[in-house]
């Protein structure tokens, strides 16, 4: 580090904080990094992580080691609470870290719409920790199966609910089909996994809304052929232990997996600026903050349109994008250059896959299905992994399930597991009584339901 050198400070090192750093390699700055976790993941992937086709070491890479050759830059692991924005720094647990440029990519969450409390039953996907709870949740739900007498509570533990049509849902619906239908029939002795149902939830008229009509509709089709059931115009009005209560109906589950929506980071809180209704940071046309031209947001944090006015979608290559724009701004500040124009996002496609030889994809006026999207899908997924290995070892991963139908990360390994089997364990001993009980309790939640929209 020099002193007298500019100092940026970048919290998140998702796609778009990363490209910043990396970015900045040859600028002469001094760039601290800020991350709550050490490692950055591939987060398009993290369904096959759920879903026991990926280990997450094959998704997913230290920081440190990413920016290992980058001599100006520092890697700080540490959760930030609060920026000082009249002091310049930024609180990184229990040091400040002073900044002459500020960039915030720190990403988004899960959006319960006014629900917390369906966190604990519905989890969403957007970290590692939730890939691999959403793992242990899948498997034990065959687990429990096998080993309960009571045909209804084997019927309520093979039904999985996914709640959210978009590129996540149909993707995590399509893979929890395969799981059941393909890599456990063979392995089971007490159940058939392939009485599983899953079920996707789709509030809006029809799944994938931001694709073309007519992709939309081969996804559709697809995910029936694979025996998914979809429901469209079918909106969640409240999630327990047990199940979702749709507005028309009541589904019996024993799993629930939330993708139907996201809201942003605090960063807007942290600053104290306008922000819109999914707490996203209303950022201009340079991507600062109104008032502040040291403070950069990008990403799931900021809302940004494009030039035709319409949002910059939430996905990775726009994160990658604004990254890049905001290293040539600071780049050319430092240098005392001729700074860059409006940013301008280019949109390069919609990609989703479906299950096994079947994809959707988008480029421009080009639509692809079926086992070419697919072909593409993969390798445009394989394409953008870091590193040699991670790319060699995904490619054989997906490779060995084609042929032979397996994941091969169906481990149940923490804790956790054996605590609720333990649990469980006690919950079938209680008595009639103590069960009429929690049934009750139960439907009293039931009858507290609210439309989330």
């Amino acid at each position: 580090m020099t002193a007298d050198r500019p100092k940026v400070v970048i919290v998140g090192a998702g796609f778009g904080g990363l490209t910043v750093a990396q970015s900045l390699a040859r600028v002469p700055v001094d760039v601290t990094v800020i991350d709550r976790h050490n490692y950055h993941y591939f987060q398009p992937l993290l369904y096959q992580v759920a879903t026991a086709a990926l280990s997450p070491a094959d998704i997913a890479w230290p920081i440190r080691g990413i920016l290992r050759r980058q001599r100006n830059t520092t890697v700080l692991l540490a959760n930030v609470t609060g920026i000082d924005v009249d002091a310049c720094s930024v609180r990184a647990g229990p040091v400040d870290v002073p900044y002459d440029f500020l960039v915030l990519a720190t990403g988004a969450t899960h959006s319960y719409f006014g629900h917390p409390e369906w966190a604990t039953v519905a989890p969403g996907l957007k970290q590692i920790e939730d890939a691999t709870s959403i793992r242990r949740k899948v498997l034990l739900a065959f687990e429990h199966a096998e080993l309960t007498d009571d045909p209804d509570e084997q019927r309520r533990l093979l039904t999985f609910v996914v709640v959210g049509g978009g590129p996540t849902g149909v993707e995590m619906a399509g893979a929890i089909a395969e799981v059941a239908h393909h890599a456990l029939p063979a392995e089971f002795r007490r159940i058939d996994p392939h009485a599983a149902r899953v079920i996707l939830i789709e509030a809006g008229p029809r799944l994938l809304p931001t694709f073309p009509e007519d992709l939309s509709t081969y996804a559709h089709r697809a995910l029936e052929r694979m025996g998914v059931e979809v429901r469209t115009l079918a909106r969640v009005t409240n999630c327990d232990e047990a199940g979702v209560d749709l507005e028309e109906a009541r589904i019996e589950a024993g799993t629930v997996i939330w993708a139907a929506g996201v809201v942003a980071s605090p960063a807007g809180a942290w600053l104290g600026v306008e922000q819109d209704r999914a707490g996203r940071v209303k950022v201009g046309p340079d991507l600062t903050v109104p008032g502040r031209p040291e403070i950069f947001v990008i990403g799931d944090t900021a809302t940004v349109t494009d030039a035709a006015g319409k949002p910059v979608p939430g996905i990775a290559p726009a994160a990658k994008q604004m990254g890049r724009y905001v290293a040539d701004m600071i780049a050319a500040k430092v240098e005392s250059r001729p700074l860059p124009g409006p940013f301008r996002y280019r949109h390069q496609g919609d990609l989703a896959t479906i299950g096994r030889k079947a994809a959707v994809v988008k480029l421009k006026s080009v639509h692809l299905t079926g086992f070419i999207g697919w072909l593409f899908w993969g390798f445009a997924h394989v394409y953008f992994l870091i590193g040699l290995r991670n790319r060699a070892v995904v490619a054989f991963s997906w490779l060995w399930n084609y042929l032979t139908y397996q994941r091969g990360a169906r481990l149940i390994t923490d804790g956790p597991a054996m605590q609720m089997m333990a649990r469980d364990e006690k919950t079938r001993a209680l008595p009639e009584t103590a069960e009429g009980g929690a049934r009750s309790g139960r439907d009293q939640a039931r009858s507290g339901a609210t439309d989330w929209r």
